[in-house]
C-alpha cells in the first residue's frame, strides 16, 4: 500500500504546478532529475507549502491533499477517484439501494459529464434523459474542467428542489436544457413479468438486493405459469444498467451456469489476481436465455454479458455496450475514506437489433383508418367460414391464440427489442427436441 501510494503522489506534480503557475524552477528540476520516489515526494512537498503561503486565496491543508490526490487518481482513468469519508458513505449507501439525487450513473468524456444510463422511474429518465447524453452545464455554470467528483457534486442537492441541466444530444443540432426536480431514488434492483410462457427479468442496477430479487422474481413467473415445465425461457433485460458490485453480477451469473470462469481479474504484477469460477447448479435447468443490452449496459452488466456469452448460455440481443469494462477496487484509507482505483480491465450483441424512435401521437384521421383496419377481418369478408362448427375447446384454443398474437403484436409496438427477445425463446423452444 506504501509503494503504492508514493509512487501515485509523485505522479500528481505536474498537475499541481500547471493549475497554479508557480514554482517554474521546480517543474524543470523535476523533469531533468531521475531521483529517486522520496526526492520526488519532496518536491511535492515544496510544492504544497508554496500553494498554502503564497496562493491568492487560503486554502484549507485538506482540500489541497483531496485535490491533489484526485488528479492523480483521475489523471490514469475517468474511474478511479478518491473518496471522503462522506462520499465513501454515501456510496455504500447507493449500493445498499437507496439515495438521494436525479437517478443518474455518468462517467466523464472530453471535460464533459456523459450519461451512462438513467435509472428506471427516476426523475431523469421521467424527464427524458438519454444513455449518451452529454451535460455540459448545471444550473448555467459549465462542468467543464471540473474533476468528476465536483461535477456531480453540484447535480446534488435537497429533494424536491429543481436542478436545470444543460444537454448536448448526438442528433440534436442545439444543445438544450431539462429541468429536473430531485427526489429520493429507490431502486428495485429487479422486477419481473411473464410475456406469454417467458419470463422476463429487468435488472436496473446490481446492488445487494440484485440477487436475492432475481430469484425471488423468477421463482415468481415460474409459479405463475404453472411450473418449470411450463416455462420456455428467460429474458435478462440489462438495457441501461450502469453496473454497481462485482460479487452480485458474479452471482447473478453463477445462478445460469453449471461450471466455468465467470471472470477472472489480473494484477499488473505476475500471479496476481482472482478468478471466480461457476458452481454446479442452474436456476433454470438449461432452458434458453436471451440477454438485452444497449449503450446504457455498463460494467457489471458487460461482465454478467460476456459471461453467458462466452459459455454460449445465452444469445445477446440490442446494440453494443457501453464499454467501460473495468472493475474498480476499494481500496479504505486512513480518516474513515477510501481510493477507488481502476484494477481490472474488461460487448457486442450476438443479434444486433435497434430500439424504433417513439411514434408521435396517432391524429385523429389516423385512428380512424386504424379502427377501420382492424375491422377488416377474415370473418368480414362474404363467404367467410364461421365458427360454429368448431368445438368449445377449439374455440377456447382459438381465442387464447388470438389473445397471444394481439399481446405480441402490442409488445412490439411498445418495446420491439424486447418483443425480439421473446420471439427467439419461442423459436428455440419450437425446435427444441423434446425430452423422453
Amino acid at each position: 500500500m506504501k509503494k503504492l501510494m508514493m509512487a501515485a503522489i509523485g505522479g500528481t506534480v505536474a498537475g499541481v504546478v500547471a493549475t497554479t503557475q508557480i514554482a517554474g524552477p521546480l517543474l524543470a528540476q523535476e523533469t531533468s532529475s531521475q531521483g529517486s520516489v522520496y526526492e520526488q515526494l519532496d518536491l511535492f512537498g515544496d510544492i504544497f507549502e508554496r500553494i498554502r503561503a503564497q496562493y491568492v486565496e487560503e486554502v484549507s491543508t485538506e482540500e489541497l491533499v483531496t485535490a491533489a490526490i484526485n488528479g492523480m487518481l483521475t489523471s490514469l482513468d475517468p474511474h478511479s477517484s478518491y473518496l471522503s469519508a462522506k462520499d465513501f458513505e454515501d456510496m455504500q449507501v447507493q449500493t445498499r439501494g437507496e439515495f438521494g439525487g436525479l437517478g443518474i450513473e455518468v462517467t466523464q468524456e472530453e471535460g464533459f459529464i456523459k450519461v451512462i444510463s438513467p435509472m428506471d422511474g427516476t426523475p431523469a429518465a421521467k424527464a427524458g434523459i438519454l444513455a449518451g447524453d452529454f451535460i455540459t452545464h448545471v444550473n448555467g455554470e459549465s462542468v467543464l474542467g471540473l474533476v468528476l467528483d465536483d461535477a456531480v457534486e453540484m447535480m446534488r442537492g435537497p429533494v424536491g428542489s429543481e436542478i436545470i441541466i444543460t444537454v448536448v444530444r448526438e442528433g440534436v443540432t442545439e444543445p438544450f436544457d431539462v429541468s429536473i426536480i430531485r427526489d429520493t431514488i429507490k431502486l428495485t434492483a429487479v422486477r419481473g413479468r411473464v410475456v406469454g410462457n417467458t419470463v422476463v427479468l429487468r435488472i436496473t442496477t446490481f446492488n445487494d438486493q440484485t440477487t436475492s430479487g432475481m430469484k425471488t422474481e423468477l421463482q415468481k413467473g415460474i409459479d405463475e405459469l404453472g411450473g418449470m415445465d411450463k416455462l420456455d425461457g428467460v429474458v435478462l433485460d440489462l438495457r441501461n444498467n450502469p453496473g454497481g458490485l462485482l460479487n452480485e453480477a458474479i452471482s447473478v451469473s453463477d445462478a445460469f451456469l453449471e461450471k466455468g470462469e465467470i471472470v477472472s481479474t489480473r494484477g499488473r504484477e505476475a500471479g496476481t489476481g482472482d478468478r471466480y469460477s461457476a458452481q454446479p447448479g442452474d436456476l433454470i435447468s438449461g432452458k434458453p436465455i436471451v440477454m438485452l443490452i444497449n449503450g446504457g449496459s455498463a460494467s457489471a452488466s458487460e461482465i454478467v454479458a460476456g459471461a453467458l456469452q462466452d459459455h454460449r448460455r445465452a444469445i445477446v440481443v440490442g446494440t453494443k455496450s457501453f464499454g467501460k469494462g473495468s472493475v474498480q477496487t476499494l481500496i479504505p484509507l486512513r480518516g474513515d475514506g477510501a481510493m477507488r482505483l481502476t484494477t481490472a480491465r474488461y460487448i457486442s450483441p450476438d443479434i444486433v437489433v435497434n430500439q424504433p424512435a417513439p411514434k408521435p401521437p396517432a391524429t385523429e384521421e389516423e385512428e380512424a383508418a386504424s379502427a377501420a383496419a382492424r375491422d377488416r377481418s377474415e370473418a368480414s369478408l362474404r363467404g367467410a367460414i364461421s365458427n360454429d362448427s368448431m368445438t368449445d375447446e377449439e374455440k377456447r384454443l382459438y381465442e387464447e391464440e388470438l389473445a397471444r398474437a394481439e399481446e405480441a403484436a402490442k409488445l412490439r409496438d411498445e418495446d420491439y427489442q424486447l418483443a425480439y427477445a421473446v420471439d427467439i425463446i419461442k423459436g428455440l423452444t419450437a425446435i427444441a427436441p423434446e425430452e423422453p
